[in-house]
């Protein structure tokens, strides 16, 4: 491996942090901690928040490192910095495990335990559970995996409710949970599904892969329809109200649209023009949005929960 530019070792590190992802994931964490019920001081916010951060980077680093041997084989991963050979991969491990470690520490010490536990389990499930033991090994890796990417709004709520505040009423965190978790499948298999050419390359079983075209839009289909009555659900709980009840149902709108382009289109798989690249992007869209409302809905209106 040709030795690291200097230049390029700052960027090059911000972009293990995954920062794409990272922007997302710390919206909904933020969200979470708005949402939860109670009061929490403005350090403790902010160092929730920065520690799920670092938290969510260390894990893309982690990850960076554990896919170094695909990811240079993949259109969308090759110009990473491991691959790409700009940098070493045991400083990417190094990196993210110390970042990871820190991360879980200042939440322990500065904002509460349960957060800092839930912290844990998101960064360990991420590496270990999806990473190293999923990701290779089944279609269904995004589907069980998926649960880390959807704890960052749950640790936001227990960063502000506290141990004993958590257990007695989680039901709020667990409607935020459902609707990342049931989001993932029909967002991560729209990519997969114009990327498919990429996974076969690097033997990951993708459900695409492993099933074809057809079977993996009737998954993506039933997940959508167990996504949209999720979305309703912190208005059921009486979390949020009017505003966020007509931004969800907008937002659904546009989501059975897109997904009815993809269920209709042949042949779909790695073509670059058809629905699916369309779909993939909505679906971020769709699930910033569902945030944003909710945030809209709780500081303008201040409904009772």
């Amino acid at each position: 491996m040709e030795r690291p530019d200097p230049r390029f070792r700052l960027a090059d590190y911000a972009l293990l942090l995954k920062p794409r992802v990272m922007s997302l994931v710390v919206f909904t964490a933020m969200v979470g901690l708005v949402m939860a019920p109670g009061g929490i001081g403005a350090l403790e916010a902010f160092v929730a928040i920065l520690c799920i951060s670092l938290g969510a980077g260390a894990s893309g680093a982690i990850n960076m490192w554990y896919d170094r041997d695909i990811d240079q084989h993949m259109r969308r991963t090759m110009n990473r910095p491991i691959p790409a050979g700009r940098m070493e991969a045991r400083n990417a491990l190094v990196f993210g495990t110390i970042l990871a470690i820190a991360s879980v520490a200042a939440m322990a010490y500065w904002v509460n335990e349960i957060a800092a536990g839930l912290l844990a389990l998101t960064i360990l499930y991420y590496v270990f559970i999806y990473t190293v033991w999923l990701k290779r090994r089944t279609p269904q890796n995004i589907v069980i995996g998926g649960a880390s990417g959807a704890l960052p709004p749950v640790i936001g709520w227990a960063a502000v409710t506290g141990n004993a505040g958590f257990l007695a009423d989680p039901w709020g965190a667990v409607a935020l949970f459902m609707i990342i978790f049931l989001w993932t499948p029909p967002h991560t298999w729209a990519l997969a599904l114009f990327r498919r050419q990429d996974y076969e390359t690097v033997g990951v079983p993708m459900l695409p892969v492993v099933v074809g075209e057809h079977r993996t839009k009737v998954q993506m289909v039933i997940y959508t329809a167990l996504l949209i009555p999720a979305t309703f659900a912190p208005v059921a709980i009486g979390m949020s109200g009017w505003v966020f009840t007509a931004a969800v149902a907008a937002l659904n709108l546009g989501l059975v649209w897109h997904m009815a382009k993809v269920w209709r289109a042949d042949n779909v798989s790695d073509a670059k023009e058809g629905p699916c690249r369309p779909m993939f992007f909505y679906t971020i869209l769709y699930l910033f949005g569902i945030f944003v409302a909710l945030l809209a809905d709780r500081t303008l209106f201040f409904p009772v929960f």
